[in-house]
């Protein structure tokens, strides 16, 4: 059968069809109106930053850290101090909600800075990347910022310690613009095919001149530090009054960028589950149980969780902790936490993990659950990248 890219929009190809079809000529065929739809081209997750588990608004902040949306992270040295926040300034009539606002509130000169997310080797096979058919990728995304100037894009593979980059440019000043990005295809290096990192963007707002005194690879080559941010004209940290917004971020296999693809929100946020989960939030509401648990001993109460999603790795115990933060409840009392700790138990699984409170006069084999008792408790388990 001929090649279906749009020509033939009453023409609907079998999947055996598609399958033989290169993966540009699929996406175009989509992208033109057809009636297939091809599912999950978009690479990154949480792209129109829909997600924000850790919080709409985190402020002061002063270091490297997932701090606020769902799998955006803002990293480097990170110069001045920041607050991330989950937006409503969204482009007009592109179907976005939320959108991604990093402001600064103390400057600083400037130094590394951005914003990444990081993507599993094991997502990225059909990329083909090491091989003669690689594929080429388009990065796709809105944009709004008060400072216009030259900005740097980086796509890193972390595999390979390769990279390759793009300029772009905020034209007119706290207006949304959408940029378009093309990467080509890289025959050298192929990606791990496990659940580590392996490419990485990277949206580059601050450097310092070892990072900038180099040339922009616009095609891939070995990472060196002088070639990270060529270019680069701007400092995001050098005003109060600085601010930068992103939604819309969508990379996909093809030379063109089709539109962005929507996702259901439980769709959104199961995938983001995967990297991190929230237990409980104290300022939600104080008393929220955590868990079913029992004493195993007169100061020791043990619950298991059985995370939400499988998780990618593992996870880590991401915790705020306090004199008294948490309880345990069982047969009419109250038994509060008599550390300032949440432990997380050495069995973890990517399934399931137990956690245990030390508290002071509970009865050795009693149920019950184990329950927050402070606005400020948090509990949440991260196996992010």
């Amino acid at each position: 059968m001929a090649k279906l890219i749009g020509n033939a929009p009453n023409q609907v190809p079998t999947n055996a069809d598609l399958g033989s079809m290169a993966f540009e000529d699929r996406t175009n065929y989509i992208t033109k109106g057809a009636s297939v739809h091809q599912p999950y081209r978009n690479i990154i997750i949480n792209g129109d930053m829909s997600i924000a588990q850790r919080g709409t608004s985190v402020s002061g902040i002063t270091g490297s850290d997932y701090h606020a949306l769902d799998r955006f992270r803002l990293a480097g040295v990170v110069p001045g101090t920041w607050t991330m926040s989950q937006s409503t300034d969204v482009p007009t009539g592109q179907g976005f909600a939320k959108s991604l606002k990093l402001d600064c509130t103390a400057t600083a000169s400037a130094n590394s800075m951005v914003i990444s997310q990081k993507v599993e080797g094991q997502n990225l096979q059909y990329l083909k990347k090491g091989t003669s058919n690689a594929e080429s990728l388009t990065l796709s995304f809105w944009v709004k910022s008060n400072k216009t100037g030259t900005y740097i894009f980086e796509l890193i593979d972390s595999d390979n310690n390769r990279h390759i980059g793009r300029a772009y440019t905020i034209d007119t000043a706290n207006t949304w613009e959408k940029k378009i990005l093309n990467l080509s295809g890289d025959t050298t290096g192929t990606l791990n095919n496990d659940n580590n990192e392996s490419f990485n963007l990277q949206w580059w707002l601050s450097a310092d001149s070892s990072l900038t005194s180099g040339t922009l690879p616009t095609n891939w080559q070995t990472r060196t530090t002088a070639n990270i941010a060529p270019g680069l004209d701007v400092n995001l940290a050098d005003d109060t009054a600085n601010e930068w917004y992103i939604t819309g971020v969508q990379l996909e296999a093809g030379t063109t960028a089709s539109d962005f693809e929507f996702l259901p929100v439980d769709v959104n946020f199961d995938r983001c589950l995967r990297y991190y989960q929230t237990l409980g939030d104290g300022s939600v509401t104080t008393s929220r149980q955590i868990c079913n648990a029992s004493a195993y001993t007169t100061s020791e109460a043990y619950g298991v969780i059985n995370f939400q999603k499988e998780m990618r790795t593992a996870p880590s115990l991401s915790v705020v902790t306090g004199s008294a933060y948490y309880r345990f409840r069982s047969a009419g009392g109250n038994y509060n936490s008599t550390t300032d700790n949440v432990i997380l138990g050495s069995q973890a699984t990517t399934r399931s993990g137990r956690i245990q409170i030390n508290v002071s006069g509970a009865t050795a084999g009693n149920g019950g659950w184990i329950a927050m008792n402070n606005a400020t408790a948090f509990v949440a388990f991260s196996a992010e990248l």
